[in-house]
């Protein structure tokens, strides 16, 4: 143990050295001790605040949580601490005098402790934490997280969701549609002759009408069960639960049509002189259909036959039906 002069320094210059705030009150709450945090943080000296009683000598109430505290330390002896999840400012102490007229009181963390006098009597030691750092260290942390977890799952040319959140929900969804028994379509769309587009007006061009086809759909759902999802490429995928087969195909000519009536200039489309999508569905229903695992598939298929007779089509593939496709 490495001894110290006792010279060498006082005892409150200790105690008003100490990056925190320090409060002794009596058994009857009066204040003992107050030293200069406390003092900066709450605009009052020590000397306006020894011999007060802590309940009255801020110019606002302490909380009724750290009151009760203090209290029930003073009468039982055990210790107490107001953490800032549950009690964010229990004192009216302020970080500056601007935060002080705004009201904008300093985010506290408080430990109150029991002491025992020479004469038997019970006296509390209060220790304050400025916990302002640590809170907003903490939103940081939470809203990089957010980030992170955004980026995830989210397509980062279009904002909507990426093939990774399409692959976990598909499972959720499938799950949910065969416990209640609920009809689930999916609906995979792709624009008409993209490439051809992308090779005459460029590739930013080509994101651009990415991002806006992206949007038109997804404006389309009114749903929050329903998913929109970009697949890959041009290629985008829709998972819509509760949904039987001919309102599936109902919502996908309303999908077809949104995209057909924004009028977006394609010359190099082989079938017109502006942007289409062409569009494959299929419906799992558990009254009728015993095998799931095709249903993604057949989407694909469909949307493939679409293709084939015309493009700017919406093709229907059920489940009992598989069809190979050709190179």
């Amino acid at each position: 143990m490495t001894a110290i002069k006792p010279a060498s320094f006082s005892l409150d210059c200790i105690i008003n050295s100490i990056n925190m705030g320090l409060i002794v009150v009596d058994s009857e709450e009066n204040i003992l001790l107050w030293n200069d945090w406390v003092s900066k943080y709450s605009d009052i000296a020590a000397e306006q605040a020894i011999e007060n009683k802590i309940s009255s000598v801020f110019k606002e109430v302490p909380s009724p949580a750290f009151l009760t505290a203090l209290r029930n330390t003073l009468a039982y002896g055990l210790p107490a601490l107001l953490s800032n999840a549950l009690h964010r400012s229990p004192l009216p102490l302020y970080a500056s005098a601007e935060a002080g007229q705004e009201g904008m009181r300093m985010h506290q963390s408080i430990a109150i402790t029991a002491l025992a006098t020479a004469d038997g009597e019970r006296c509390c030691l209060i220790q304050i934490s400025d916990s302002s750092t640590s809170i907003k260290r903490e939103k940081m942390l939470r809203s990089h997280s957010e980030i992170l977890k955004r980026e995830a799952t989210t397509d980062s040319l279009t904002g909507i969701y990426n093939r990774r959140f399409f692959d976990e929900h598909y499972k959720i969804a499938l799950g949910q549609s065969k416990r209640q028994k609920l009809p689930l379509s999916v609906l995979m769309v792709d624009i008409d002759f993209f490439k051809e587009y992308n090779d005459y007006y460029g590739h930013p061009a080509g994101d651009k009408t990415l991002i806006k086809v992206a949007h038109a759909l997804k404006i389309q759902l009114s749903r929050s069960s329903d998913v929109l999802a970009r697949y890959g490429g041009e290629e985008f995928i829709l998972i819509l639960p509760n949904m039987p087969e001919q309102h599936a195909i109902a919502f996908a000519n309303k999908l077809r049509t949104a995209i057909w009536e924004m009028a977006i200039p394609h010359l190099k489309s082989k079938i017109s002189k502006q942007l289409s999508i062409s569009i494959g569905i299929s419906t799992y229903d558990q009254n009728k259909d015993r095998d799931v695992t095709t249903l993604i598939q057949n989407a694909d298929n469909a949307l493939y036959q679409a293709k084939q007779i015309g493009r700017n089509q919406v093709c229907f593939m059920p489940l009992s039906q598989l069809v190979a496709k050709q190179d």
